[in-house]
């Protein structure tokens, strides 16, 4: 029997955590968990599930109006908010059940408060004198949005606040042209609310494949969204029951909400980390090996506080691959390559490999897309287009890359995302045969490769 009092002690209860905390219980170890706000973390409470049922509502409208072309009718058509957040938090209470109940069939002992570190092998709750002791230690705080430094920002809102709105904004301002951002945007204008986003950058999206961001852009513009590039915000004031939003372009917006999405920032102040030996990097977050250690042996880190790939799924396999590295014997280092990733804008983003942008600095590529309307708007009306594109290794043949922007993104980057980390060929996907009518088959169809355009020079630069 162990001198400690756990196995292992888990601060934070997001998904990461609770991973790891219930794979080692169901091994026989005594582990404890300790979270401070509700067990679930950031994606189940605050995160990617509320977002993405506020992403379905607010998409009902068009799908609605476009349901006329199809030979359905309606009369006194509404939305209600209330409704919808009320169901939303409903949602989020259930998932937060299951996730107690999922560390309680485990085993896992539950303290419902805050935890810091004090030591290599010691942790103290925020309701006792003494600290416990735990033979490892694992940190799964996660990450917390963070404000801009600028007078009024007191008036700021985060994505956080949006879930907890009683009722919807007249109008918004959105700074921060992320995805946090750029799915919040969406999801209020689908509701009907006058958006505008203001970013200091010259697109939306950075970080993504240009074309990506282009076309969502566009989209976006389409839909009556006032994108504010290369400006940012200098001061809010409260005016009467609205805001008074000053930039640096020297214009003046009012509007009854302020929303700040302008990064998150790992939850690693007072925590104590660095007074157990831990290295904190610039932007607090853990530095970490490829199998998660700290420097300090007994102290390992996943999930956003980490601030490697902060996605749910990357969180859930690193607290995986921690319990198989240091209780089962078989380490397991991180492998970050092919993760697919989705943005729920309207329209929706999915992608997975390498960016355009990113393969020509390490790779001679070809590029093959194609930009066409859905088959579901040829009798709506509506002038909506889907983009897909594969960027292809020159010398391989090996994809690379596979974005796309329409409906159902997200769910044919996850099955793309397969053969892509296999060392899926575009021979192999033009061997593939196509699924009709799909959006998914143009993928398997693809074949005149794009070229860029040829630079004019010498005298014809000129005219």
């Amino acid at each position: 029997m162990s001198d400690y009092e756990y196995d292992l002690f888990v601060i934070g209860a997001g998904s990461g955590g609770v991973r790891a905390a219930r794979l080692a219980a169901q091994l026989g170890k005594r582990v404890a968990i300790a979270e401070e706000y509700r067990v679930g973390g950031t994606c189940v409470i605050r995160g990617c599930v509320p977002k993405k049922l506020l992403v379905y509502g607010s998409r009902y409208g068009a799908e609605l109006e476009d349901a006329k072309a199809y030979g359905w009718s309606y009369e006194d058509l509404q939305f209600d908010w209330p409704t919808l957040i009320h169901n939303v938090q409903r949602e989020v209470d259930r998932l937060n059940g299951v996730y107690t109940r999922t560390l309680e069939n485990a085993g896992v002992e539950r303290f419902l408060m805050r935890a810091t570190v004090e030591g290599p092998h010691s942790v103290r709750l925020a309701d006792r004198d003494a600290p416990i002791t735990a033979e490892y230690i694992l940190v799964a705080t996660g990450s917390a949005p963070s404000f801009p430094s600028l007078p009024g920002a007191e008036h700021f809102i985060s994505s956080n606040e949006c879930f907890q709105l009683t009722a919807l904004p007249e109008s918004i301002v959105i700074l921060g042209a992320g995805y946090i951002g750029m799915e919040f945007c969406s999801i209020f204008a689908g509701l009907g609310v006058p958006v505008t986003v203001i970013y200091r950058g010259d697109q939306i999206l950075r970080g993504f494949d240009d074309d990506l961001r282009d076309q969502v852009a566009e989209s976006l513009r389409d839909r009556g969204v006032d994108l504010r590039m290369d400006t940012n915000i200098t001061s809010i004031e409260k005016d009467g029951q609205s805001y008074r939003v000053a930039l640096t372009d020297g214009d003046i917006l009012h509007t009854s909400a302020v929303m700040a999405a302008t990064g998150r920032a790992p939850n690693t102040k007072g925590l104590g980390l660095e007074a157990a030996g831990v290295d904190l990097g610039d932007n607090g977050r853990v530095i970490v090996d490829a199998y998660s250690k700290t420097c300090a042996d007994s102290i390992y880190a996943v999930g956003d506080v980490t601030d490697r790939a902060n996605l749910t799924p990357v969180a859930i396999r690193e607290g995986t691959a921690f319990v198989e590295t240091v209780f089962e014997g078989a380490p397991k280092a991180m492998d970050y390559s092919f993760i697919p990733t989705a943005v729920f804008t309207e329209p929706e983003i999915g992608t997975v490999g390498l960016s355009e942008r990113d393969a020509r600095k390490t790779h001679e590529i070809h590029i093959y897309k194609t930009t066409f309307r859905p088959m579901r708007a040829t009798l709506s009306g509506r002038g909506e287009k889907v983009f897909m594109k594969l960027v292809v290794d020159a010398d391989s043949d090996r994809v690379l890359g596979l974005h796309m922007v329409g409906p159902d993104a997200a769910e044919i980057a996850q099955m793309a995302a397969i053969p892509l980390k296999l060392g899926a060929t575009k021979a192999d996907f033009d061997s593939t045969m196509a699924l009709h009518p799909s959006l998914a088959e143009e993928f398997v169809t693809l074949r005149q490769r794009w070229e860029p355009p040829t630079p004019i020079k010498g005298s014809d630069a000129a005219a």
